[in-house]
């Protein structure tokens, strides 16, 4: 006679349609999916114990930017000027609103004399008023702009976007092997100071691949601006995008500046080290943390080891899931939120 315990279980397991085939899968399973030693992931301590599943949505909110966001996740830079890019901008504008995250536009220059390609880079009212959304101008043309003393165009571009902020991108190595590539007459650190004293909008610095040292950082940390983003190396590096482009001498000479440059682990450990010598000097106190950033745990490791408020970035995940229908790209973010949900909960950084 079976006892009312065996009868609850015999019951539950009756209402699992997927009983016998899961159990089927684990023993099939179970050899493939030993892991060994050497692959162990040592960022965290990893504590089961301490929490139950979160609850969709549960991440804390913060603020960056001025604006509050419910992940800490970055749309980095994409591009604009084609249909295509108007495909995925408007994706990546949705999804931000969907699940709170912030964007910064592509390069924006060709906005700065014409609405040609308005519709490619006109994302507010997708995005909505209550997210962080950046514009983006590369140095060489704040440069130029700023010798002509026609900076009131950046104002302008700006107001067609309904941006919150600018972002700079500044790109020496992009720019010496792009063929049609500008030459800096300044330094742009020079450049960016001049910019700061005739500008009223937020500004973000970034590279553009390559990532940046002690020096760069620390003379950034020390300005008065919103973030710094670090572009590291690793993720997509627009030197070896223009080396591609190029012919074969040009990549036989130049193919190894491409290596050149800092992971974002190492600029986060130089940032902290920064922050630490500067103390109450330091002005900039925000990071967007971007280049290799290859999924959440990456981006939650990183964000918990610098010793500022930051968030991580990705581009070319985002790109890849954003040229199609929404679904695809609704299904990429939706599982990374809920992966840096789960990571919140159950890892501890080390």
């Amino acid at each position: 006679m079976q006892t009312k315990d065996e009868s609850l279980l015999r019951d539950m397991e009756a209402n699992d349609a997927n009983a016998v085939a899961r159990k089927r899968d684990h023993i099939e399973l179970a050899f493939q999916s030993q892991i060994a030693n050497g692959t162990l992931d040592q960022r965290f301590y990893y504590e089961p114990l301490m929490a139950g599943h979160p609850r969709r949505g549960s991440y804390p909110s913060f603020e960056f930017l001025g604006k509050t966001m419910r992940v800490p996740m970055w749309v980095s830079s994409m591009t604009g000027g084609t249909q295509l890019a108007r495909t995925i901008n408007h994706n990546l504008a949705r999804a931000c609103r969907e699940f709170g995250m912030g964007m910064g536009l592509g390069s924006c220059r060709s906005l700065l004399y014409t609405n040609d390609t308005l519709a490619d880079f006109d994302i507010r009212k997708i995005m909505g008023d209550d997210l962080p959304l950046f514009a983006n101008l590369g140095i060489a043309q704040i440069e130029q702009l700023i010798a002509r003393n026609q900076e009131y165009i950046i104002r302008e571009m700006m107001d067609k976007l309904a941006a919150d902020g600018l972002i700079i991108h500044v790109n020496p190595l992009q720019e010496w092997l792009q063929p049609e590539g500008d030459r800096f007459e300044h330094a742009p650190i020079d450049t960016i100071k001049r910019l700061i004293d005739n500008f009223d909008h937020p500004i973000i610095v970034k590279e553009v691949g390559q990532g940046m040292g002690y020096q760069s950082l620390k003379a950034l940390f020390q300005l008065p601006i919103a973030a710094i983003d670090f572009a590291a190396n690793g993720g997509t590096n627009f030197a070896k995008v223009e080396l591609l482009r190029s012919d074969e001498i040009k990549r036989k000479i130049y193919g190894a500046l491409a290596h050149v440059g800092h992971s974002a682990e190492e600029m986060t450990h130089i940032s902290n080290q920064i922050l630490d010598e500067l103390g109450n000097k330091a002005l900039c106190k925000q990071v967007i943390i971007s280049g290799g950033i290859q999924n959440f745990l990456d981006g939650y490791y990183l964000i918990n080891k610098l010793s500022c408020k930051s968030v991580y970035g990705q581009a070319s995940a985002f790109l890849r899931h954003a040229r199609d229908n929404y679904d695809t790209l609704h299904e990429y973010v939706d599982a990374q939120v809920q992966g840096i949900e789960l990571a919140n909960v159950l890892l501890v950084v080390k």
